[in-house]
């Protein structure tokens, strides 16, 4: 489990397509802590640990997570965001986060507030899942609160420490960010869906 509280970034230094998978080989300043087998958050999605080398690990996706997120545009160079698993003692800082991205959404508009951003998204109108005003989202990793909501749409607004500290700051008009929406929502969605009147 994650908190969608950013750790560090990280940064892809090699690609590899074996078959329908995709390894990556990332950098980032806590590469000497990490264990072969450890659940890493990368932009939201929890990939395992399959090896490390002097400052270096490395990752596997295989083609339903390359399907389901953004992790296939990735190129050498790319800071992701990374989290490592919640400690059973730690704070939950931001909200409950699995690492199972549910789709992708596209950035419709970045607006520089003075002292803040406000950053706009679309996805699959037709979708099963959805946001509300002031609930939880998770946008590439980040525990993030709801601005606007509507069908198919929302927006967020982001301090100038996590636009900072994360890849937002990197993001454009077009680009893709991983979505996963909030474990409670999907529940209470998905028994409403179910029960008989």
């Amino acid at each position: 489990m994650f908190t969608g509280i950013i750790e560090s970034l990280g940064t892809v230094i090699e690609i590899n397509k074996e078959d329908t998978n995709q390894t990556l080989t990332l950098q980032c300043d806590f590469t000497n802590e990490l264990k072969v087998d450890q659940s890493l958050a990368h932009n939201g999605i929890c990939l395992t640990v399959t090896n490390i080398r002097n400052n270096s690990y490395k990752v596997t996706a295989i083609a339903e997570t390359l399907n389901r997120t953004n992790l296939g545009e990735l190129v050498v160079g790319s800071k992701v965001n990374l989290e490592r698993c919640m400690l059973p003692t730690g704070r939950l800082d931001g909200h409950i986060v699995q690492g199972h991205v549910d789709e992708t959404a596209i950035v419709t508009s970045i607006k520089d507030e003075n002292g803040s951003w406000n950053i706009s998204f679309v996805y699959n109108k037709e979708s099963a899942h959805s946001t509300v005003e002031k609930g939880s989202v998770c946008v590439n990793g980040v525990s993030l609160t709801v601005v606007d909501s509507d069908i198919g749409k929302f927006s967020v607004a982001i301090i100038p420490y996590t636009w900072e500290h994360t890849n937002f700051h990197t993001l454009k008009v077009g680009d893709s960010v991983n979505i996963e929406f909030d474990i409670i929502g999907k529940y209470v969605s998905n028994y409403m869906k179910n029960i008989r009147l």
